[in-house]
């Protein structure tokens, strides 16, 4: 067989039975299998996440300076002028190594809101102040370069009932 071609291949299948089956075995690309109707067992395949073309490990291993550069300019600008926050990100750091294998790390409580998240606090439990209580965000690698603050909001969004549903003057009157 050439490249690129399928190979056909009959067996005899179940051959305690009385009839005789034949299995018709198609060796090529899964798009034809998938075509085909033929259910193939794969492996289960996880997205890679990249942050502009660095996967999540490449970017552990850049120096401050080096990921800074890689960030949108009003990060960039933050961080020439503040720096990073090292004593949340050490605590955070400090919590992932401190949990058990295949265990959540504990949840490290924080009011920084205009922290931009970097990639060692992946993996991380935080709770954010919203002003009234700790909100829950688990820290992913989609969230680097994101504020914690757009994690956790600071008010209900509206949900729209139907029309005159509340109390009082303006609710009486309803057009017909």
């Amino acid at each position: 067989p050439t490249q690129g071609s399928p190979t056909v291949q009959w067996l005899p299948a179940h051959d305690n039975l009385s009839e005789t089956f034949l299995i018709l075995l198609i060796n090529f690309d899964t798009e034809l299998i998938s075509c085909l109707g033929i259910m193939s067992e794969k492996k289960r395949v996880f997205r890679r996440f990249f942050y502009r073309g660095y996967e999540v490990e490449k970017l552990l291993d850049l120096t401050n300076e080096e990921f800074i550069a890689l960030l949108h300019s009003r990060a960039r600008r933050r961080f020439s002028r503040f720096g990073v926050k090292k004593k949340l990100v050490d605590k955070i750091k400090n919590a992932i190594k401190r949990s058990e294998p295949g265990k959540k790390p504990e949840i490290i409580k924080t009011h920084l809101r205009n922290m931009i998240v970097v990639p060692t606090m992946v993996g991380g439990l935080l709770g954010v102040y919203n002003g009234k209580g700790y909100i829950l965000v688990e820290v992913k690698p989609d969230m680097i370069g994101h504020y914690l603050g757009e994690f956790a909001l600071t008010y209900n969004p509206v949900k729209h009932g139907r029309p005159g549903a509340g109390t009082g003057p303006v609710s009486r009157f309803l057009p017909t």
